[in-house]
């Protein structure tokens, strides 16, 4: 179990995925990172051990604001706690975050490996970020490669992904774990639970199963399983904070 949250806006994404992840970290308290859509690429931060960890690594960076971003708190599965197993997973040009447990992700490390490809890490969200990233190559549509990329998973996932051709754009998709879309003014937000947007918004939409949701500040196309466009219109939650520390 891990928690994602991912926001794109006006405000300082660093700091609202912060404060969404402090909101998560129940889900995993073993790693955290955010990546961050920044002028000349993506920046990613993250570091073993609870969220004050990660915190204490972006001060130093001290980087630029940027309105864009993903976060994650990891419950490790497979690879041990370690900065390098931290989430988000990149390449060049694609950053993921992942809650959930991808089956099959040794034997599409293997046809990845064969064709060239190169892990750094233990963990099966490796193996995902690098899957987008080649077929992005050979599409060149970001989202019809995380289509194809979605169809050759096997397990459960609700991910996150930044692209750097696409800086303020976060795509998101969901099989088997919870995942929330979150609607503002001038932003819109992701989380795996209610409580990391529930400071922004109170209007949200529960992704279904297989459901893909396509987001900028301005907007939000949501895509059924069978990649059709739907509506999905906002939900008010009207319970407090408080009630859910409680």
């Amino acid at each position: 179990m891990c928690g994602i949250v991912g926001y794109v806006g006006k405000r300082n994404a660093q700091d609202v995925l912060l404060d969404g992840l402090e909101k998560l970290e129940y889900r995993g308290y073993d790693s955290a990172g955010v990546a961050l859509a920044l002028e000349g690429g993506i920046r990613v931060v993250k570091s073993k051990g609870r969220l004050a960890e990660l915190r204490k690594r972006l001060a130093v960076e001290a980087l630029a604001r940027s309105g864009c971003g993903i976060g994650h708190t990891r419950w490790a599965t497979h690879g041990e706690p370690s900065d390098v197993n931290s989430h988000p997973h990149s390449t060049p040009r694609v950053s993921i975050v992942h809650n959930g447990i991808i089956e099959n992700y040794l034997e599409l490390r293997e046809r990845l490996t064969k064709e060239g490809v190169s892990f750094c890490s233990d963990t099966d969200t490796e193996v995902v970020s690098n899957l987008i990233a080649r077929l992005y190559e050979e599409q060149g549509d970001l989202l019809e490669a995380v289509r194809m990329a979605v169809a050759r998973l096997e397990g459960s996932y609700a991910l996150g992904i930044v692209c750097r051709d696409e800086p303020g754009q976060i795509i998101a998709a969901k099989k088997d774990s919870p995942l929330i879309f979150g609607f503002g003014e001038g932003e819109n937000f992701i989380a795996s639970d209610v409580p990391a947007i529930l400071k922004y918004t109170r209007q949200v939409a529960y992704l279904d199963e297989g459901d893909m949701a396509v987001f900028t500040a301005s907007g939000v196309t949501f895509y059924n399983a069978l990649g059709e466009q739907v509506e999905k219109k906002p939900e008010k939650i009207t319970w407090e904070l408080s009630d859910a520390e409680r």
